[in-house]
C-alpha cells in the first residue's frame, strides 16, 4: 500500500520560512517524479513545484520561483520543500503527490497524479 506522509507545516509570520517533508512508503521512491501542491479554502488545488526521480528536473510555479526550493533524498524516500519569505496568501494545505512526470505544464494536471498525502497546514499571518 502506497503512503505519502507530509509534515513540517505550522504557523509563521510573513517573511519567515518553513520546510515541508514528504515521506513515501510502499513504492520505489527513486523511480518516480514527485510534486508539491497546495489548496487554500474555497480555491482549486494548484501545483507548486515538482522534481524528477533523479532530481535532474525541478520546476516551480511562477509565484514561488526564487523563494521555494524542492529537493529529495532518495536514500531516505523523502522529498522536501524549503519555503522562504512566505506570504499570507500562501496560507493553504500543502500536499505531496506522485507519480506523474515533472514539467511546468504537468503541475497544472492535478488529476493525473496517482498518489496523494493527507496534507499539512501552513498558515502565514501578516
Amino acid at each position: 500500500q502506497v503512503q505519502l506522509v507530509e509534515s513540517g507545516g505550522g504557523s509563521v509570520h510573513a517573511g519567515e520560512s518553513l520546510t515541508l517533508s514528504c515521506i513515501v512508503k510502499g513504492m520505489a521512491f527513486d523511480d518516480y517524479a514527485m510534486g508539491w501542491f497546495r489548496q487554500a479554502p474555497g480555491k482549486k488545488r494548484e501545483g507548486v513545484s515538482c522534481i524528477s526521480a533523479m532530481s535532474v528536473t525541478r520546476e516551480y510555479a511562477d509565484s514561488v520561483q526564487g523563494r521555494f526550493t524542492i529537493s529529495r533524498d532518495n536514500s531516505k524516500d523523502t522529498m522536501y520543500l524549503q519555503m522562504n519569505d512566505l506570504k499570507p496568501e500562501e496560507t493553504a494545505t500543502y500536499y505531496c503527490a506522485s507519480t506523474f512526470p515533472c514539467s511546468r505544464s504537468n503541475l497544472a494536471r492535478t488529476e493525473e497524479y496517482n498518489y496523494w498525502g493527507q496534507g499539512t497546514q501552513v498558515t502565514v499571518s501578516a
